[in-house]
């Protein structure tokens, strides 16, 4: 089916000053971008753009829809923002591989991060195997998959807390090989999951060595984005000018206001190694609070041996105390979330169970006060009870120092979105809030920039062929929207509230949605038109 783009602002995401033009897909491929005035090729159906701008779909560096997508093909809080492509696999844990004597314990693991589901077998075992029922089941974005470290190191020594041996260290690599063989874009790290947390720099070194040789990056979440952030940054980029490997920073960022000191030095540690260059680039979401699981509130030897053993920990009087006493025990050597957002700006966000929906949208204070016990007792129990799949919201930051990161040339944007309960609003609104609030209100960059850092950026980083450009021959991953009126909706106590002024989105020159003030009624696509994209 040939579609055409008529009087729109062209925004083609190199950066180039926007256009006015127009586009024409055919077969799922953009064939043609036409400057204005041009003689309009012939097309089953136009679209009339006119106040619009046209820029090629946002990619995500950083989701977790890795398991909704099984169940719900379809991701509108992301399709609806304008997203065409999300990249799995985040923060080192995530579903494959998955050797079949740990599905158990994994998926508790998980629960916190991506929810849970008995909609699947839960026995793809590897990278391809999860590859291959998502290109079954069909997915309405755009899917990659980074290999996560956990679950390579999982697969090679199980859930122990201590250093890999040579010959364990060996199989790991073995196993990301075979991964990244089937497809997988990078590798992943969450250093302050279990059971990342527990490799050393030798063990990650080794690792990130067999991505470089491959052409992959590393996509850590760092050790520490507090207290310990400069430490934590050196390691990563010790380990950057051993291996050889680009090294991606997760949702970049320095929690906790009395480490504000912090900021200047960890921008300056960024351009020194550009100076030196290294390839470094990092993601960001536009809010001040992050989210995650609860139980990252906990200290790292709380979750060794996995989740079953973590709760047999919350069942013994002696290591609940212990465990209380080391979130009150402050500087952390350790990212302790309780020390930089506080009882008051921690808040549940959702639960497995009926019997604690009501703690939904509580903080830890109010949860104790409800529960009548002291909060950091109440966030216990309810890990426990909910058999660790609680996840939380965590107002962590200050704005200027988000707006700073911004306009950092090593930037992208993404959601880091959890799919499941009350959601952060950035799974809804992440992409539309920079165009709205932080183009157009505050005038921090041009509009070509902040769709050059939602697309191009992005796809090179990921080596992610064909898309982020609006160029003849690459994929028609599209979206149309109002530069005047574009802005994200949700609030932290309504976050599931799509955007305004997102008018269309197509994903393989298919049209997923379209709003009801372009065709006078809105549409949503039923059948997906997304690809499994395997490097």
């Amino acid at each position: 089916m040939r579609v055409r783009f008529d009087n729109a602002l062209i925004c083609d995401g190199t950066g180039a000053a926007p256009f006015d033009g127009g586009l024409l897909v055919d077969d799922g491929l953009i064939a043609a971008v036409l400057p204005d005035g041009a003689e309009p090729p012939a097309a089953d159906r136009v679209v009339d753009a006119r106040g619009l701008a046209l820029c090629p779909g946002f990619i995500d560096t950083h989701s977790h829809s890795d398991l909704v997508v099984l169940e719900t093909p379809m991701i509108w809080p992301k399709l609806r923002q304008g997203v065409t492509t999300e990249i799995f696999g985040q923060d080192g844990i995530s579903m494959a591989p998955l050797p079949k004597t740990w599905v158990g314990p994994w998926r508790r693991n998980l629960a916190g991060l991506e929810g849970t589901s008995d909609a699947i077998a839960w026995d793809h075992e590897t990278t391809d195997g999860y590859l291959r029922l998502l290109e079954e089941r069909g997915t309405g974005v755009n899917a990659c998959y980074l290999v996560p470290h956990g679950n390579v190191r999982m697969e090679a020594m199980g859930l122990d807390a201590r250093p890999a041996t040579d010959a364990e260290l060996d199989a790991m690599c073995a196993v990301l090989r075979r991964e990244f063989d089937a497809g997988g874009m990078g590798l992943s790290t969450g250093l302050i999951y279990p059971p990342c947390t527990y490799s050393d720099t030798r063990e990650l070194t080794a690792l990130c060595a067999v991505a470089a040789q491959y052409g992959r990056p590393l996509v850590i979440h760092q050790r520490s984005e507090a207290d310990d952030i400069l430490a934590s940054m050196r390691e990563v980029l010790d380990i950057a000018r051993a291996s050889g490997v680009h090294v991606h920073f997760s949702h970049f960022k320095l929690c906790g206001v009395y480490n504000a000191h912090k900021f200047e030095p960890m921008l300056a540690l960024l351009d020194e190694a550009r100076a030196q260059g290294l390839k470094v680039t990092f993601d960001q979401y536009p809010y001040v609070a992050g989210s995650t699981m609860l139980s990252a509130i906990l200290p790292p030897w709380a979750h060794a041996g996995g989740t079953d053993a973590l709760l047999e920990r919350l069942r013994d009087p002696d290591a609940r105390r212990r465990i209380i006493e080391d979130i009150g025990h402050t500087p952390s050597t350790w990212d302790n979330f309780v020390a930089f957002a506080t009882i008051d700006g921690i808040f549940i966000t959702n639960v497995q169970t009926p019997a604690n929906a009501d703690a939904v949208g509580k903080s830890l204070r109010e949860l104790g006060k409800m529960r009548g016990v002291p909060p950091l007792e109440a966030a216990l129990d309810i890990i426990l009870q909910e058999e660790n799949g609680v996840s939380m919201v965590d107002f962590y930051g200050q704005e200027h120092d988000v707006e700073r990161l911004l306009v950092r040339p090593e930037m992208n944007v993404c959601t880091d979105g959890l799919m499941h309960g009350m959601p952060h609003p950035r799974t809804y609104g992440a992409f539309a809030r920079v165009l709205g609030i932080h183009v157009r209100e505050r005038g921090l960059m041009p509009l070509e920039e902040a769709i050059r850092k939602m697309t191009s950026q992005p796809a090179a980083t990921f080596a992610i062929p064909r898309r982020g450009v609006l160029r003849q021959g690459f994929h028609a991953d599209l979206v149309l929207f109002d530069p005047a009126t574009v802005r994200d909706l949700g609030t932290y106590t309504d976050p599931r509230r799509h955007p305004e002024g997102i008018e269309l989105v197509m994903v393989n020159g298919e049209i997923a949605y379209a709003s009801a003030r372009l065709l006078g009624t809105e549409f949503l696509a039923e059948k997906p038109s997304g690809s499994v994209i395997r490097l």
